[in-house]
């Protein structure tokens, strides 16, 4: 059968832009699934926007609902360059005279010089333990003990390192310490001299307890450059003693064997800098408190302007947001305003409620602070605002670990079943489009073929109707 390949060619009929018409008609149906899903999509978005604005929440309450935040203390020294301290306890809260006489160091050991660092020493089995140098007399121009003793650390296991060709020069020592892990860092110093290249060798731990011990078992070269006994033999040159920090807080002496000591004041850490006298002010940091506060609050308000955005109708443009009358949004801000309004559990002189420390609502449903009542309540109540938010382990009192954990229930739930409501619908949405597209692709693949078929008989009456009028008129002429 003939086609014509422009439809209304055949015919002269407008039939491409009828066909047109026809296929417009057809595809409304599929232009109101593309409205239903575009305001689904939309739907599942703002629930997006919502979680996300109760993330925030979230992570505002859980900081407050952690003890800890208001134990921090801030120590203030009253001589620079000496410590600095800091706590989590508020106990320890207080002023403190701290003389600091002797700082921890570790112990520095120096070998006899070598001419050639490459140059191979001997083989052997090296082995270092650690322990604290007690009695005698130290000599520090040759930097060795005489008559004193060496008590190991049970703690601190002794090291074995094997020195043979393969790494038995100045060089190849020093690396094969290094790669040990030892408790021991090693390094190379040239001093100029005729016989320049050093070994130094450096406790990786400070206090008087690290005092290093050296035993060589092979050559005697290998011996006599790191056979190192406090107690007996010494072929090393101490240049740094190892030796614990002594400070004394208040009138009583302490010692550490580290720089950083802890519980010398109850739950507090003091880093030593070096020695001297200083006072000491600790008190309880109240800053980082309001801080947390203010932020809960300002991620309430934007949960609540967020909402509104969300629910809004334009009265003029007669348009409503994604989430107008949604259930699930206005039961999960009834559920945090009513956590927020209930008042705490606790005895007849705590904080129960969040007005005693100066925050409220407001006629339009946010919350306000009273900076100045805050700032009173921090300061002459700490324990009390710490209570009406966070609690200990295993316990769910206070505002911050109530507002957690709603938040974590309705996300987890009441947001989530809507969420994936929505998400079904929108697949439902897209397969009956995929197959109503096939529905309308099928009618007007029809009208197609009708018209061209139509385009085509025309096209066949019009070609009959000239040789008809040609041979009246041929005829016609012939009679005359």
């Amino acid at each position: 059968m003939a086609t014509i390949s422009s439809l209304g060619v055949g015919s002269n009929l407008n039939l491409a832009d009828l066909l047109s018409k026809l296929q417009d008609a057809e595809s409304q149906p599929l232009v109101a699934l593309q409205n239903k899903a575009k305001s689904y999509t939309s739907k599942l978005s703002a629930y997006g926007t919502i979680q996300s604005a109760l993330a925030t929440l979230q992570a505002a309450a859980k900081k407050l609902g952690d003890p800890t935040l208001f134990q921090s203390v801030t120590g203030t020294p009253t001589v620079s360059g000496i410590l600095s301290a800091s706590a989590t306890d508020a106990s320890a809260a207080g002023n403190y005279t701290i003389d600091v006489s002797q700082l921890a160091q570790a112990q520095t050991v120096v070998s006899a010089g070598q001419v050639d660092s490459k140059t191979a020493i001997g083989n052997g089995k090296i082995t270092i333990d650690f322990g604290a140098v007690t009695g005698g007399t130290f000599d520090a121009a040759t930097g060795k003990y005489s008559g004193s003793t060496f008590t190991a650390d049970a703690s601190q296991p002794a090291k074995s390192i094997t020195i043979d060709p393969t790494n038995n020069t100045l060089e190849g020592i020093r690396n094969a310490i290094n790669a040990a892990n030892a408790g021991v860092t090693a390094n190379i110093v040239n001093d100029g001299s005729g016989t320049p290249n050093r070994l130094v060798l450096t406790s990786t731990q400070t206090g008087e307890k690290s005092s290093m011990r050296i035993s060589v078992d092979g050559d005697a070269s290998l011996q006599n450059l790191l056979n190192n006994d406090p107690a007996g033999t010494q072929n090393l040159k101490q240049t740094a003693a190892a030796q614990n920090a002594k400070l004394n807080v208040n009138g009583i002496d302490i010692t550490s064997a580290t720089n950083t000591v802890k519980e010398a004041i109850q739950g507090a850490t003091l880093t030593l800098v070096s020695t001297g006298k200083t006072g000491l002010s600790m008190k309880e940091n109240t800053a980082s408190a309001k801080t947390a506060i203010n932020d809960f609050v300002k991620a309430y308000n934007s949960l609540q302007s967020t909402a509104k955005t969300l629910t809004a109708y334009d009265a003029d443009t007669k348009t409503a947001a994604a989430l107008v009358g949604d259930n699930t949004l206005r039961t999960v801000q009834t559920r945090i305003r009513q956590a927020i309004i209930t008042p705490q559990a606790g005895g007849a002189n705590d904080m129960k409620v969040l007005t005693e420390i100066g925050v409220s609502f407001q006629r339009d449903g946010t919350l306000a602070v009273d900076s100045d009542k805050l700032d009173k309540a921090l300061a002459n109540n700490l324990k009390g605002v710490a209570n009406l938010f966070s609690s200990a382990t295993g316990s769910t009192a206070g505002y911050g670990k109530q507002i957690d954990a709603l938040v974590d229930d309705v996300t987890k739930g009441a947001l989530k079943v809507a969420s994936d409501g929505v998400t079904a619908t929108i697949k439902e949405l897209d397969t009956q489009y995929d197959a109503m597209q096939v529905r309308v692709d099928a009618t007007v693949d029809r009208y197609r073929k009708q018209f061209n078929q139509l385009d085509v008989l025309i096209n066949t009456l019009n070609n009959t109707k000239t040789y008809l009028t040609q041979q009246f008129d041929a005829m016609s002429k012939q009679s005359k």
